[in-house]
């Protein structure tokens, strides 16, 4: 009986995102943003981040997300250029667009080809998709991450998403990790024995870039150069938001958020 008098106590806790924003993932600091008119450091910049994620060149400074584990050293040390950006819709279809304040224009030719061929591949993906998680050398954060979206705050079986052990069952590969070089091997099997069409998320900072260890003996540094990459999430990790976010962009069902375009209203 205590789990009927929580849930009379409590009430509905499932998100309605993205039918309706949610406040928790608008309000969450999943990325950093950096001034167009950053402030005089008074010095170099670059040396501040332990991953290389900014580079400044004749006072313009540029912040790749791809790369940034959300430590906020840059924040902290430059507060008038860098600062925390809300909103959790941080995923892309477009390496490129990680890079901020550059990043690419919304109407930009490159944008709309990525977005026109995905859309064609997830055609057929639509209400009934089962995803395929596969661990190439993560540290566990993302995870954890990943595993909140089965509870009931975020319930993705609502729309539809479903986790399989079965690569052959599976429409998206969701990979973590900084690339293992262990499991070159097996990611390549699992991407292999998946039907077409296929999808493939690349979860976290490690997956994009290998984030704090980079290319190594032991990693590849990141596995973009293993897999044919159709949507990245940065962050380190990040939030459960955001990876719902990527996986419903890959699928072509929420629009994409470039950078320093506001959060839905």
């Amino acid at each position: 009986m205590a789990w009927v008098l929580r849930g009379l106590r409590d009430g509905v806790v499932t998100t309605r995102y993205p039918q309706r924003p949610d406040p928790y993932g608008t309000a969450f600091r999943a990325a950093v943003e950096v001034s167009t008119s950053p402030a005089d450091t008074g010095g170099r910049v670059e040396p501040v981040c332990p991953t290389g994620a900014i580079a400044s060149s004749d006072g313009h400074v540029e912040l790749d997300r791809g790369r940034c584990i959300l430590c906020g050293a840059c924040v902290r040390v430059f507060p008038g250029t860098f600062s925390w950006a809300t909103g959790s819709e941080t995923a892309s279809a477009d390496r490129r667009a990680l890079v901020v304040p550059s990043g690419l224009p919304e109407t930009g030719e490159t944008v709309e080809r990525v977005r026109a061929d995905l859309a064609r591949r997830v055609r057929r993906l639509r209400r009934s998709v089962h995803v395929r998680h596969v661990d190439a050398g993560s540290d566990g954060s993302e995870e954890w991450e990943i595993q909140a979206l089965l509870n009931p705050t975020y319930d993705v079986h609502r729309l539809g998403i479903f986790f399989t052990a079965s690569p052959r069952h599976a429409d998206v590969l969701l990979v973590t990790g900084a690339g293992a070089r262990g499991m070159t091997g097996a990611l390549r099997r699992t991407r292999e024995a998946m039907p077409e069409p296929v999808v493939v998320v690349a979860v976290g900072t490690d997956a994009i870039s290998g984030g704090l260890v980079r290319s190594t003996y032991a990693t590849t540094g990141g596995l973009l150069d293993q897999l044919d990459v159709d949507v990245m999430v940065p962050g380190s990790p990040p939030p459960p938001f955001a990876v719902l976010h990527g996986i419903l962009l890959a699928l072509g069902r929420v629009p994409e958020r470039l950078p320093g375009v506001p959060a839905r209203p």
